[in-house]
């Protein structure tokens, strides 16, 4: 029985393999075709490929002996200056195996305290000869200047649509699962450009049976269906408070959704629907309040009654004005 999570299953082996960034990867390749790079540092939103293009990217220079020269360290497990000053520069001191130079890959480096981001740069430079890092973080404003001008910055995107729903495709062809169209832009739908979370919701609901269905992926996910968010703001907006109040009720209770949860989906709603821009305005502004409040550790379900509150308010005072 195969019992291997899908996520590192299908983890690009070579930089050829990674999609979604192609940008990203032909300037990548030309340090690959070389067998050498600089300090590099990759930023961008989580599931996009950093990880996964630093192995490929060892993988392609230092061929059979890549896991010799290659370590792989997560700063948000020990970010203090304790980890640069004794496991980074153990690591960066001892010789490469039957190459020029070893890799460090820190991921999530911009969990590093401001006085551990200061006692690398100056490891970055002491053992450049033998040892290249390469930086992976979410925002590139956390990481230090000096730091940043050492490396060469690589920006990564939310994967590409188009990209996603290919790579999905053949997943689904390799493990003989059945999925239709709709079942996939669902599951594109809640990634929002994170592949990671697409395909670990698709072996998620693949276990539920070999036909995935939309209700599946939404149910598994913890996420409402777009047109549910949409028929909670209408209800709010047309002043229907309290069936707005046991719709909102009954997608917290059978989606299993938080206030979180609630307040991003709404997010993206009001983005994507027909309003008119001045609507968007007021409503956006009033949700990033309810988000801050929510954030700070407020009730989420006082708070996201007063977003619908507000809803009914603005939606009469829309009806009076027309």
């Amino acid at each position: 029985m195969d019992t291997e999570i899908w996520v590192e299953k299908y983890r690009p082996k070579t930089l050829d393999e990674v999609v979604g960034q192609d940008e990203v990867i032909g300037r990548l390749k030309g340090y690959a075709v070389k067998k050498n790079i600089p300090h590099l540092l990759f930023s961008g939103p989580p599931g996009t490929g950093k990880t996964a293009t630093a192995i490929a990217l060892a993988r392609d220079i230092f061929g059979d002996v890549w896991q010799d020269n290659f370590i792989e360290m997560n700063a948000s497990d020990e970010r203090g200056i304790d980890v640069v000053r004794h496991k980074i520069k153990e690591f960066a001191r001892t010789a490469p195996i039957s190459a020029p130079f070893k890799i460090i890959f820190l991921d999530e480096a911009d969990a590093l305290t401001a006085d551990a981001q200061a006692a690398l740069r100056r490891t970055m430079e002491m053992y450049s000869k033998t040892c290249r890092f390469i930086l992976s973080c979410n925002y590139v404003s956390r990481i230090i200047e000096p730091i940043q001008s050492r490396c060469a910055v690589f920006k990564f995107r939310p994967v590409p649509e188009e990209a996603m729903r290919s790579r999905l495709e053949l997943i689904c062809r390799n493990e003989d699962v059945e999925i239709d169209e709709e079942a996939l832009d669902a599951l594109i739908y809640i990634s929002g450009g994170d592949f990671r979370k697409a395909i670990n919701a698709l072996q998620g609901a693949s276990v539920l049976g070999k036909r995935i269905t939309p209700d599946m992926i939404y149910q598994i996910t913890a996420t409402a269906k777009p047109e549910e968010i949409e028929k909670l703001v209408e209800l709010a907006l047309k002043g229907s408070f309290m069936d707005a109040r046991d719709h909102l009720d009954r997608l917290m209770i059978e989606y299993g959704m938080s206030g979180e949860d609630i307040v991003s989906q709404l997010y993206r709603e009001i983005v994507s629907s027909k309003f008119d821009e001045s609507l968007k305005v007021i409503l956006i502004d009033r949700l990033g309040e309810t988000d801050f409040r929510l954030t700070e550790g407020a009730h989420e379900r006082i708070q996201l009654d007063a977003f619908l509150a507000y809803l009914v308010i603005v939606g009469k005072k829309k009806a009076r004005q027309s």
